[in-house]
């Protein structure tokens, strides 16, 4: 008998597909995805619209399953890390940041991560493996059923594990499922997907996307950029801009460029002036990003003081520049700190059940 579909990863036309191929009608799909993500329907039992023959089929051939939530830490700032088991045991985290009436999640794409960045803690895991569109989606089901926020997600970024243009397709899918009208209807502009700088990716990227798209660039020079994204050696930053500014953008919208500052490496008046350069011509939005050091780490965070004066010259320079604090690094779940282990603080004590 053929593995049963989770529907959680099928876009709507696949969706009609599958229940064609049930002898239904395709606008059932319709109906079972309304059940799935605006009712929460989590077993097809309670399709009640479905006949009893057809709920029975669905059971055999489909599943709506979701990920086991096996460990919840709370930061003090109240974003939540939560640690996923995954059906053949693999493990990945998801994090949920609160901020005012914002509500992200952060999802990640990967069991690990193949790019190696150095100051990434992911990375030092290595790639175990893709995840499905079903495994990205029900990161977010899954935290909604655990408490999550008590309120609904807001934002989506594709910052977790993993890099997610390199599960071009799964993020993709994944994208499609959490912005559509039939899933979970997160609108596009509110959905982040970062990528290291896979360039040839970037350029097969669906244009509706392309507004979400996130340059983690972390440096002004191939040589600095080598020393800490060893992705720089196939795609350079030149390439990277080029890219960008090649790219079928919509008008009035612009890229995020992330930019980590590891103190005294990357975070240079120096620095400030080359970024401005080197954007030019690039619509596009500066996200600086102070650096959380952890127990392994090889690099320092900045001084804020410099900070400040790295994002005064942005400013002064016409550039949209923010400074985005990294939150929840108190449980290592601020930017570049995921990492599916529990070694660290022990064995993992069960979660309660819920009544």
């Amino acid at each position: 008998m053929s593995e049963k579909v989770n529907l959680y990863g099928l876009e709507l036309p696949a969706m009609e597909e599958f229940f064609l191929s049930l002898g239904e009608k395709k606008y059932r799909a319709g109906q079972c995805a309304v059940r799935m993500y605006r009712k929460g329907a989590l077993d097809f039992e309670e399709m009640t619209e479905f006949s009893a023959k057809l709920r029975a089929l669905l059971a055999e051939r489909a599943t709506l399953w979701l990920p086991k939530v096996i460990d919840r830490q709370q930061s003090h700032d109240g974003t939540v890390k939560l640690l996923l088991e995954l059906a053949d045991g693999e493990r990945v985290e998801t994090v949920l940041i609160p901020d005012g009436e914002r509500h992200t999640q952060c999802l990640s794409t990967q069991v690990g991560c193949a790019m190696g960045c150095r100051f990434c803690r992911t990375a030092t895991a290595g790639l175990t493996r893709n995840l499905t569109p079903a495994e990205i989606v029900t990161q977010v089901i899954a935290a909604q059923l655990e408490g999550g926020f008590g309120k609904r997600v807001t934002n989506i970024v594709f910052m977790g594990m993993g890099e997610p243009l390199h599960n071009f397709e799964g993020t993709v899918k994944a994208f499609n499922i959490l912005s559509s009208d039939y899933g979970l209807t997160i609108a596009k502009r509110r959905i982040t997907v970062s990528t290291c700088g896979l360039a040839a990716k970037m350029r097969e990227l669906p244009v509706e996307m392309l507004p979400s798209l996130a340059l983690s660039l972390n440096a002004t020079t191939d040589e600095v950029r080598m020393r800490i994204m060893p992705v720089t050696r196939a795609h350079p930053i030149a390439e990277l801009i080029e890219t960008l500014k090649a790219l079928p953008l919509p008008s009035r919208a612009r890229y995020t460029i992330e930019y980590v500052l590891l103190g005294g490496l990357n975070d240079t008046m120096e620095d400030a002036a080359r970024l401005v350069r080197l954007l030019s011509g690039v619509p596009s939005k500066i996200n600086l990003i102070p650096y959380n050091p952890h127990g392994d780490s090889d690099f320092a965070a900045p001084d804020p003081e410099q900070v400040e004066r790295f994002k005064r010259y942005l400013l002064d320079k016409n550039f949209v520049a923010v400074t985005r604090k990294s939150k929840g690094d108190d449980i290592l779940a601020a930017c570049g700190q995921l990492k599916a282990e529990n070694e660290e603080r022990g064995s993992l004590a069960p979660l309660e059940e819920k009544d």
